[in-house]
């Protein structure tokens, strides 16, 4: 015999179901049987509601404003020119450069604050090997798709220092952490083979 196309159903064409058997004790409790003053469906292209507008709350177009003498009123900007919109803006529009600016802006003001605060040395590079301890400053973040835990810490470096290299972080010598992807921390520790911090110390915002 030969295959059989498989027919497409659409709300048009509807897939003729199987008919029940005659003994099928289904076929007395159809809906047909308990609901048969039911009026039919309208058919898919016959309905009314297209695109319809069902309900509108105040005026959808431009409002138009009207004022009577003041011919010769000009307005004038409320404070200095580059912080006023004076052309189209796109609105909730973000460039990746900038987002990367201001991130890299809010980590060096922090380090800042942990270095004035804690009473830090000068932080070094995440990506060089280090003997004795060291601190860096960077960010946390997670080295896979999933949820954060003990073995998928790295810690994203800051641009001045690191220039935003990445390394694993060991938490084993900690007693006690809380961390979050995108916390800015500064970290005390030894990266002697330059692929792996130990971390020994852990200074928070």
């Amino acid at each position: 015999q030969g295959s059989q196309k498989r027919s497409n159903s659409t709300p048009e064409t509807p897939r003729p179901k199987r008919t029940l058997s005659s003994r099928s004790p289904y076929a007395l409790f159809s809906p047909n049987s308990f609901s048969p003053s039911v009026t039919p469906s309208q058919k898919y292209t016959s309905r009314s509601s297209r695109g319809e507008v069902v309900a509108s709350f105040g005026s959808v177009q431009g409002p138009s404003w009207s004022g009577r003498g003041g011919a010769g009123c000009t307005p004038k900007l409320f404070g200095p020119p580059e912080e006023n919109l004076t052309k189209s803006y796109k609105f909730m529009f973000q460039k990746a450069l900038d987002v990367r600016e201001v991130l890299s802006w809010r980590i060096e003001e922090l380090g800042d604050a942990l270095k004035s605060h804690h009473h830090l040395e000068e932080f070094a590079s995440v990506l060089l090997p280090a003997q004795e301890p060291v601190t860096v400053l960077g960010q946390i973040g997670c080295d896979s798709n999933g949820k954060l835990n003990a073995k998928s810490v790295v810690l994203e470096g800051d641009r001045e220092h690191s220039s935003g290299g990445q390394i694993p972080l060991d938490l084993s010598e900690l007693k006690e952490y809380s961390l979050f992807p995108g916390q800015i921390v500064a970290l005390e520790g030894t990266n002697s083979t330059g692929r792996m911090m130990v971390v020994s110390k852990l200074y928070e915002v």
